[in-house]
């Protein structure tokens, strides 16, 4: 242990850094020791005191030192290329564990460069805490241009849960605390904590510092529904000719699996998962209505969501996408201000998703009606129908370059054989198709760009997931949505993940056929570089990389890559006239008026 006998905060600081005792005088001439701790200790020991093993950041002023220390203290420091993408990590790392992931950015840029992964988070209900270093309050407020002047706190707070900032080292335990109640607790979420420079320099008694730390009890308790309000559940179930249950991501994120399946096997009535819930049960499973989704948002009588909110996703629960006939829903949520927010909902549930399933459950006895056979029977004709129309599309051969059928057809199968393996995905066609094509098998393994479909998270998601989970990584990527994140190849090459990312190679925004409407030199906004080579940015780093045209050679290249654990970048090359304008979504696309001149 370090003795620390001078009395500058730049000299008690960097002994600190080893562990540090300073030397104070007593009366009679005597020196006793004492030992001290710092903010930098402090925020560590606050961490790591609630289970936080991990920090996806950017190291820089003022917070390398942090990062420096956090790992040499035994966390894992995941250092990114760009905030954003590490922000994303912790955001995804929350979804997957139910601890608030850790993103950590130096002031002003870096802090604002994390903003749109917290603002993300909290549209999705991830949790996660942004820790950004800033500029020293009295600086900031009377607007005297300090480095990278800012003021975060209040830029921070319409884009998250709580932001909560932490002037002395001994409110750090308290300040941590805070916001990791309020990222986990209710309905989850982003939070921002702001930590000022010279907040980490300060110093404290070691033993007070202990004394000062907060370990968070039961950060999300169960919320038990009323009982009225679960009978008047069952009763609209048991009334429901054309019963339906739907599941969403906070579905999947209540890590309620057995119950959910429990009650949807028990009751006999049909699901449909909305893309993150994939998984929760097989695709596969004789009551999945994914293969009849249009037919049975238009059909079903009632329909309970499960951590699912009527948003544009499902089109506000309005319009033709739900049929003629007015529904009726059931909706579980743990907000009650969710409820009756675009159409009225006829039996809320208030309360955490296993505690309401679990309510239900008890409810379902064993004289319980399942749903009745011309509704089962009508949509499993349509599955049949769709499905072997899909069988036939995706068996289909091509004499030309890959389509997205052909090759997601082959991703299809090797997913099939690895159901272990996670899944992300984004991109415009690519994630549409992926999500109708791509069977999962096992809860959580999917993770794309959900309620905001913000694209840019998927080398954020990817290594979240390799590192969480440990195991193999399948990143479907378009080519454009690549380009938001693809300097993180470094990233996976640096601390050998074993992601694979399939980069589906149009050359261009939802195709590479665009013109200039000018018959100017410029390529056409949506158009890239033709036959880039992107598999040449993984190769750069010391990863595998290879460029496939056929399905097999695709399918060739990932066995290899799933098997091999090895970073791995497939370049592969899609016919450029596949694909349309905005994916499936091309309705969100102002009409472009002719005029005349």
């Amino acid at each position: 242990m370090s003795i620390v006998s001078e009395k500058s905060p730049a000299t008690r600081v960097a002994a600190l850094a080893t562990g540090a005792v300073e030397l104070n005088e007593a009366p009679g001439g005597q020196e006793q020791e004492q030992q001290l701790t710092d903010g930098f200790h402090l925020v560590i020991d606050a961490l790591k005191l609630n289970g936080i093993d991990t920090i996806y950041g950017l190291p820089g002023i003022p917070i390398t030192d942090l990062t420096r220390l956090a790992q040499a203290e035994g966390l894992r420091v995941i250092s990114f290329r760009h905030e954003q993408n590490a922000g994303h990590a912790a955001a995804a790392a929350g979804f997957l564990t139910q601890k608030p992931g850790i993103c950590l950015t130096v002031s002003a840029p870096g802090f604002l460069n994390g903003l749109t992964a917290l603002a993300n988070a909290t549209t999705n209900c991830f949790p996660m805490i942004l820790i950004s270093g800033s500029s020293e309050r009295e600086i900031v407020d009377l607007q005297q241009g300090d480095y990278e002047e800012m003021d975060q706190l209040n830029a921070a707070k319409p884009f998250c849960k709580a932001a909560f900032r932490v002037l002395h080292a001994q409110d750090i335990g308290i300040g941590i605390a805070r916001a990791i109640r309020a990222a986990v607790s209710g309905r989850p979420g982003g939070v921002y904590l702001d930590l000022p420079a010279k907040l980490f320099s300060q110093t404290m008694e070691a033993e007070a510092g202990r004394r000062s730390l907060v370990e968070v009890r039961d950060p999300a308790p169960r919320q038990l529904p009323a009982p009225d309000t679960v009978a008047r559940a069952l009763d609209l179930l048991k009334g429901a000719k054309r019963p339906l249950i739907l599941l969403g991501k906070g579905a999947a994120y209540a890590q309620a699996d057995a119950e959910i399946r429990q009650l949807i096997e028990r009751t006999g009535i049909p699901y449909l998962p909305m893309s993150m819930a994939k998984g929760l049960l097989p695709d596969t499973h004789v009551q999945s209505a994914a293969a009849a989704r249009s037919y049975v948002l238009a059909e079903a009588d009632v329909v309970m969501l499960v951590g699912a909110r009527l948003n544009w996703l499902l089109s506000h629960g309005k319009g033709k996408t739900w049929g003629a006939e007015p529904k009726k829903f059931i909706q579980i949520d743990i907000s009650p201000t969710e409820i009756d927010s675009n159409v009225p909902i006829s039996a809320p549930l208030i309360g955490d998703i296993g505690s309401c399933v679990s309510a239900l459950l008890d409810g379902v006895g064993a004289g319980w009606q399942k749903p009745p056979s011309e509704w089962t029977s009508a949509i499993a004709q349509r599955k049949d129908k769709n499905l072997s129309k899909m069988a036939q599309t995706l068996e289909a051969t091509t004499t030309g370059p890959m389509n997205f059928h052909s090759a997601l057809g082959v991703i299809r199968k090797v997913v099939q054989e690895r159901p272990d393996a996670m899944v992300v995905n984004e991109g415009a066609n690519t994630l549409d198709f992926a999500r109708s094509i791509v069977d999962m098998y096992e809860p959580r393994k999917r993770l794309d760009v959900g309620t905001w479909g913000v694209m840019g998270i998927g080398m954020g998601f990817a290594v979240a997931a390799a590192v969480t989970t440990g195991k193999p990584v399948i990143a479907i990527e378009g080519d454009s949505a690549f380009g938001f994140s693809g300097m993180e190849v470094e990233t996976i090459c640096r601390y050998e993940l074993p992601v694979c990312i399939v980069v589906f190679n149009n050359n261009g925004v939802y195709k590479g056929t665009d013109v200039n409407q000018s018959g100017g030199a410029d390529p056409a906004p949506t158009v890239f570089v033709k036959n880039a080579r992107y598999d040449l940015m993984m190769t750069a780093f010391g990863g595998h990389g290879v460029t496939v045209v056929t399905p097999d050679e695709l399918g060739r290249a990932m066995r290899e890559a799933v098997a091999s654990g090895r970073p791995t970048l497939i370049n592969a090359v899609i016919d450029e006239t596949a694909g349309t304008e905005s994916g499936r979504i091309t309705n969100l696309n102002p009409t472009r008026a002719a005029t005349k001149k």
